[in-house]
């Protein structure tokens, strides 16, 4: 008996606990906060009477925000598109397969204007300074990092090597069938450490992409299971992923 009245209360615990957890929105009528009213649209029922009063309200703030933004506020873009998409639509939410598609679309464009400028739209200068030691911190001691050098090698592509990366790239973006054997991989790199991201498949299948700090990066693979891993900002990253349709993997973000 004393068990099973132990193991109920664990489980009133749990649910308190993960009731803490969850986002409180009891009070969302009286705020004012773009972001939290937004997130409130995406988590709440469709039938939530709340909705009728708190969508005119973001859209209004939204659109008052962009109005007395500074013309360098890098947020309003942000706004702009949240705004569209709410004039569209319930909630600002998307599906992964929508969100796949701006990817893929953005990425397009982006190496479509390569193409047309016939070289990179962002200029990568090797610097002396960052990526050349990590910090070991049990030691204390700043240590060579031995991936800078080679991560110089990896970004330092002729024009001829980016150009065609670039329409292997811009291929693989445009191939929708299914039975393709290759697809593409794009890195985000939200770290303020250069890196290399490492993908080793089966046998001798292995790729490496130079990904610059607060950068993004592409690359076409074969498809198939592949250990991820990457060394960021010191810290050690690994993981197992199946490629079987375009994925964005994002590193650093924590």
């Amino acid at each position: 008996m004393k068990q099973v009245l132990l193991l109920l209360c664990c489980m009133f615990l749990f649910t308190v606990s993960a009731q803490k957890k969850g986002k409180d929105y009891s009070n969302i009528l009286k705020s004012n906060n773009i972001y939290e009213i937004n997130a409130f649209l995406r988590d709440a029922h469709p039938d939530d009477p709340r909705r009728s009063v708190l969508k005119p309200r973001v859209m209004e703030m939204m659109k008052e925000y962009i109005k007395n933004a500074h013309p360098a506020d890098q947020k309003v873009k942000d706004m702009q598109e949240m705004l569209a998409m709410l004039k569209r639509r319930p909630s600002t939410k998307i599906t992964f397969d929508e969100m796949n598609a701006i990817i893929k679309q953005k990425q397009i464009a982006k190496y479509k204007a390569e193409l047309a400028a016939k070289q990179p739209t962002t200029v990568y200068t090797p610097s002396t300074a960052q990526n050349t030691f990590v910090v070991n911190a049990a030691a204390n001691t700043a240590i060579p990092n031995a991936e800078a050098e080679e991560f110089n090698m990896l970004m330092a592509v002729s024009p001829v090597e980016h150009k065609n990366k670039t329409v292997k790239i811009l291929n693989s973006l445009f191939d929708n069938d299914p039975n393709a054997k290759e697809c593409i991989v794009l890195i985000q790199n939200k770290s303020d450490c250069n890196i290399i991201v490492r993908m080793e498949g089966v046998g001798t299948t292995k790729y490496r992409l130079a990904v610059p700090a607060q950068g993004e990066g592409s690359i076409v693979i074969e498809k198939g299971q592949y250990l991820f891993t990457s060394l960021v900002c010191g810290a050690q990253y690994a993981s197992q992923k199946t490629i079987q349709r375009p994925i964005m993997v994002a590193l650093g973000s924590q």
